[in-house]
């Protein structure tokens, strides 16, 4: 049986939390778009990750567009909230799953 991506979950939920309160605090359309859209795709990835570790490319770009994305927006605004959070979440996720695509981490297979 294979064990549980609650970390990718975890990031999924955030991301998506973040859109809809982008949309709740400021009525933004983008935001509770786009945050239930990259929300929706990393709940995907880690769904895939769930079911067999070595299917990490949804998650992984996932992580890398939403991390380009939200980064530029850091670097544009200097606000920690949300880009900045975001793109950080993003990029220990890139990390994460970085280290398994280029082999330096090994992976159980249940």
């Amino acid at each position: 049986m294979p064990s549980t991506d609650f970390l990718t979950y975890g990031y999924a939920a955030l991301v998506a939390t973040g859109g809809i309160i982008g949309y709740v605090k400021a009525g933004s359309i983008p935001s509770l778009g786009m945050g239930l859209l990259f929300g929706s795709l990393i709940g995907l990835g880690a769904y895939q990750t769930s079911n067999n570790p070595n299917n990490y490319y949804t998650a992984l770009g996932t992580s890398i567009a939403l991390g380009g994305f939200m980064g530029k927006r850091f670097l544009d605004s200097g606000k920690i909230m949300p880009a900045g959070l975001i793109a950080a979440v993003s990029l220990l996720m890139v990390a994460r799953f970085g280290a398994r695509a280029l082999g330096l981490v090994s992976i159980k297979n249940d």
